[in-house]
């Protein structure tokens, strides 16, 4: 698995023996908004967060919230 927390672990306040929980989240597509970029005279990207495994954005911060929860010790998580 190649999720947010391992491609960016250097980053991010993970050591490298953290337990990771990850859907493969991220490396969702960027696409040019021409038409939006026209409009406003400036380079318009879209990130496409969609194309995460739940279809939300919030999959690549509860990537992180869940595996810190695992490190310290929680047996359970409740999101809503």
């Amino acid at each position: 698995m190649s999720g947010l927390i391992e491609r960016y672990r250097d980053r991010l306040p993970f050591a490298p023996d953290d337990p990771v929980v990850s859907l493969n989240e991220g490396s969702t597509p960027l696409v040019a908004a021409e038409r939006l970029s026209e409009r406003v005279g400036a380079e318009v990207w879209l990130k496409i967060e969609g194309a995460n495994p739940t279809g939300s954005f919030k999959d690549r911060g509860m990537t992180c919230a869940v595996s810190a929860a695992l490190r310290e010790g929680a047996k359970a998580v409740i999101c809503a």
